[in-house]
């Protein structure tokens, strides 16, 4: 198949099910909504007519018996029912997970047969007139296809994983999930599974395991041994086991209806019972090819609304226009210059250049907005992951998205997909009150998230907001402190900003339980690394009682970024411009307490040695007193955003605020040990002490990977014009 049309099927049918998927909202929470009911028979025929055309003939048929089961409620001859639609949502969260095995492995291995007899069902029944019967499993049908919705199975599968083990479902408080589990062939097998089962015990309860636990780590067991936990979902399960090092292969499933049914005393039978209301996780679990579950577009765990890499974007057809003349114009100009340097024309080469300045930069321009996105590329399966976890905790949740047109670069989106899928599950779970204890508030039953999207100049502005209990200040100080996060002398200094931001730290955490869906702060230290790299910054405001928001500051782009270069010994570090304050002599620390700080504006910079800082010999800072001091300030330009004054009797930066430049500084005795970098006080009040400024210049930012990821103090790499590597300074971890 020609790789083309597969790429193009695959991106238009991510994009039919992210439509289908909201339009199935606004059905459900508006049976009248027939502008709702047309667009989803319109997006499921599309998808029907695609998979067809394209040869998948086993997904043609699932998107058919969806199309028709749409059809007749279109019609009238069925009415919208949170069953029916749970049961919907199952069918298009196993389309989806069909459409990523085709991207992944160029087809598909997924059993659709049974998604199509329970759909039918449905159909059957109510044809019968036993819409009644059907709601409610009276003649088994629904009731199996309510449990498929639900994530269970209490089928031969679930009752031969459980039979003959002793599991007992009122022990758990979520769902049973139970998992074949495979250490691999090692000479160690006891030592391989204990450390696989002290992992998962740090995250789920473990009810059960076969053989024994004893037997397990014993390593006295075949291929693989049976483990059952208490999970809010299967895909939690599925996800936590995958990560887990010493587990080669596993293969879960849910099995609340057959431990609940009897199996674990034996039974084989199956299939009769199904778990009861709460018992089961949400819809959006699906059955893939090789026995294991995959989470549809917006599981209950909300981990399927996580985003892929953004592999294909739309262009305007004026951009292309744009982007060719200008490739036109960088071809007439190389040969122009080409010309002048055969002819040793200077003059004429020189024009050329700056000719060729001009159309770069221009080219840079067209290929940034070429790379921008609207944001409901990523937030667009927002909304079906809010449904599915706010029917799971049973609360009323109302979500809304203002600026899901705001644009920004590919990549950056690409990142922001987790953070914000963390930040809202924390809103949902932890925010919003019961509907209950809502009421008893003098609150709406039904809680409100909403996510806004605006535009700063070259930075976007994305804010969660949620009128929850907000966060409790004390509960905090006093976490921190149980915690050794910060001193009780810290905290009483720190303001209520600041303690809210404190839930950004590793592992910090005020939930009295964790789970799946944890308190506000289990995966906040994710949100602020990964904003962090983006060059971006994050910050929590809340009122108790009220709400909290959590607002993202991103850039637009982050390819290209203009940066200040520091000298520091032999060593060369780049220092983000718009980070950048003032620059000024060294003659102005003092030293408080054995700490150099410098006073501006009544304010106290505490001074950052980068010598110290990374460890650099034969530097002015370590060489103590008395090094000769270098001119080397010079030669810094005027820029947009900020103007040094060079010359060795002082140099100073002042920057775009208006701060008022330190100029006339002159040296101790004839000799300075250095520059100083103030950086703006709304990244962080520090100053960088380094040898020397030398100049500015606009690079391309590579992000550290691997292990050297997240290293504190530095963003990145950037490849200079005569091939030297510099690293990007991070000034807020530094």
């Amino acid at each position: 198949m020609d790789d083309q049309y597969l790429d193009a099927f695959i991106r238009e049918s991510e994009e039919a099910i992210t439509e289908l998927n909201n339009s199935l909202l606004d059905l459900e929470n508006d049976p009248e909504d027939r502008a709702a009911m047309d667009s989803i028979f319109r997006t499921a025929h599309t998808l029907k007519g695609n998979f067809g055309a394209m040869g998948f003939e086993d997904a043609s048929d699932l998107a058919h018996a969806i199309e028709d089961l749409l059809d007749a409620m279109r019609q009238g001859e069925m009415t919208v029912t949170g069953d029916r639609m749970d049961l919907i949502f199952a069918g298009v969260d196993m389309i989806e997970v069909i459409v990523r095995e085709i991207e992944e492995e160029g087809e598909s291995t997924t059993d659709t047969d049974e998604m199509v007899a329970r759909l039918r069902a449905v159909m059957d029944e109510s044809d019968a007139g036993s819409n009644e019967g059907a709601e409610s499993g009276d003649a088994g049908a629904t009731s199996d296809a309510d449990s498929a919705a639900a994530g269970d199975d209490t089928g031969a599968g679930a009752a031969d994983l459980v039979a003959g083990v002793d599991v007992d479902p009122d022990e758990a408080d979520g769902a049973v999930v139970g998992a074949t589990v495979s250490v691999g062939d090692g000479d160690m097998l006891g030592v391989d599974a204990m450390l696989a089962l002290e992992a998962v015990e740090e995250v789920f309860d473990i009810l059960a395991t076969d053989p024994d636990r004893d037997a397990v780590e014993e390593g006295s067991f075949d291929e693989d041994f049976a483990l059952f936990v208490d999970a809010p979902s299967v895909d939690a399960v599925a996800e936590e086991l995958a990560a887990i090092g010493s587990i080669e292969s596993a293969e879960t499933t849910a099995v609340t209806g057959a431990v609940g049914a009897g199996a674990g005393e034996g039974s084989r039978d199956g299939g009769a019972g199904g778990a009861a209301g709460g018992d089961t996780p949400a819809a959006g679990t699906a059955a893939t090819g090789d026995g294991t579950t995959a989470s549809g577009g917006a599981g209950a765990d909300g981990d399927g609304a996580s985003v892929d890499e953004i592999k294909s974007v739309r262009v305007d057809v004026d951009q292309l226009d744009d982007l060719h003349g200008l490739v036109e114009q960088l071809v007439t100009s190389r040969i122009k210059l080409r010309r002048a340097v055969e002819t040793e024309d200077l003059a004429a080469a020189s024009e050329n250049l700056n000719e060729l300045d001009k159309i770069t930069a221009n080219l840079q321009n067209t290929v940034m907005d070429m790379r921008l996105i609207p944001l409901k590329k990523v937030v667009g399966k927002f909304p079906r992951m809010v449904r599915d976890l706010s029917r799971e905790l049973g609360k009323d949740v109302e979500f809304t998205i203002e600026g899901e047109d705001i644009e920004l670069d590919r990549t950056i989106l690409t990142e922001i997909s987790d953070p914000l899928m963390h930040i809202i599950r924390n809103s949902l779970d932890h925010g919003i009150e019961s509907p209950e204890e809502r009421e008893a508030a003098g609150k709406p039953r039904t809680g409100q998230v909403e996510l806004r999207a605006s535009r700063e100049r070259d930075h976007v502005i994305i804010e969660v907001a949620d009128d929850g209990a907000g966060l409790d200040v004390e509960a905090i100080r006093r976490q921190a402190v149980d915690q050794g996060v910060r001193s009780p002398e810290e905290l009483e200094r720190m303001d209520d900003s600041a303690v809210y931001d404190l839930v950004f730290h590793p592992g910090f955490s005020t939930a009295d339980e964790v789970t799946d869906t944890s308190g506000r702060g289990v995966g906040m230290d994710v949100v602020h690394d990964t904003v962090t790299q983006l060059d971006g910054s994050v910050s929590v405001d809340s009122t108790p009682g009220e709400g909290t928001t959590v607002s993202l500051r991103l850039p637009v782009t982050m390819a290209i970024v203009k940066v200040l270069f520091v000298e520091v010994g032999d060593e060369e570090y780049g220092v983000p411009l718009k980070n950048v304050d003032e620059i000024t002599r060294t003659d102005e620390v003092k030293r408080i307490n054995g700490t150099e700080v410098i006073k501006h504006n009544d304010d106290i910079y505490p001074v950052v040695n980068l010598a110290e800082t990374f460890d650099v010999p034969g530097t002015a800072a370590t060489a103590g007193a008395g090094a000769e001091a270098s001119d080397t300030a010079t030669g810094v330009e005027a820029d947009g955003d900020v103007a040094v004054a060079t010359g060795a009797g002082g140099a100073a930066l002042a920057g775009a605020d208006g701060a008022s430049a330190t100029n006339g500084a002159s040296a101790t005795n004839g000799h300075e040990e250095g520059m100083l970098v103030r950086i703006r006080e709304s990244e962080r009040q520090v100053a960088l002490k380094c040898d020397a400024v030398s100049s500015q210049e606009e690079v391309v930012v590579k992000p550290l990977e691997g292990i050297l990821s997240g290293t504190p103090g530095l963003s990145g790499t950037a490849v200079l014009g005569d091939g030297n590597i510099v690293h990007i300074l991070d000034v807020v971890t530094l």
